[in-house]
């Protein structure tokens, strides 16, 4: 009669081991996920350029290679909204947003990005990039 207590106490501990070890799973994978949020902080960035108004063309057709190609080609560079000053076309403010600064450091290194540089160094007059924290968005589905 004692052993079958003894048996039926083993029983009944062994599911809140068993507990205990899901429960010590779950808050693992669940730190483990925050932890991964907290190193890939994405870098966000405004660039402000002020171009020469009689190269303002070729300036676009260089923005816009330099844009696609870094979307189409490098996992990191997540987004890119360049717009222009209604008043003046040739003030121009671009949005970029990295997966991570080692994305951005990736992608200043690029053949493309390079190329870009190059061409466009006598056409810009003025370049002020600011480093910004994305404090929302919003956007429809599907846009």
């Amino acid at each position: 009669m004692k052993l079958f207590t003894l048996t039926n106490k083993v029983q009944l501990k062994q599911p809140n081991l068993l507990n205990a070890v899901i429960i010590l799973f779950i808050l693992t994978l669940s730190f483990g996920k925050n932890a991964m949020a907290q190193e890939k902080i994405q870098m966000v960035r405004l660039a402000k350029i002020i171009v020469d108004p009689l190269q303002l063309d070729k300036y676009n057709i260089a923005l816009k290679e330099q844009m696609t190609t870094a979307v189409r080609v490098e996992p990191g560079v997540l987004t890119y909204y360049a717009v222009a000053d209604k008043n003046d076309p040739s003030h121009i403010t671009i949005l970029e947003i990295y997966a991570d600064t080692a994305a951005y450091q990736l992608h200043i290194t690029t053949t493309h990005f390079k190329k870009y540089k190059e061409t466009v160094k006598n056409m810009v007059k003025s370049l002020e990039l600011v480093d910004v924290n994305l404090i929302g968005s919003a956007k429809k589905p599907d846009m």
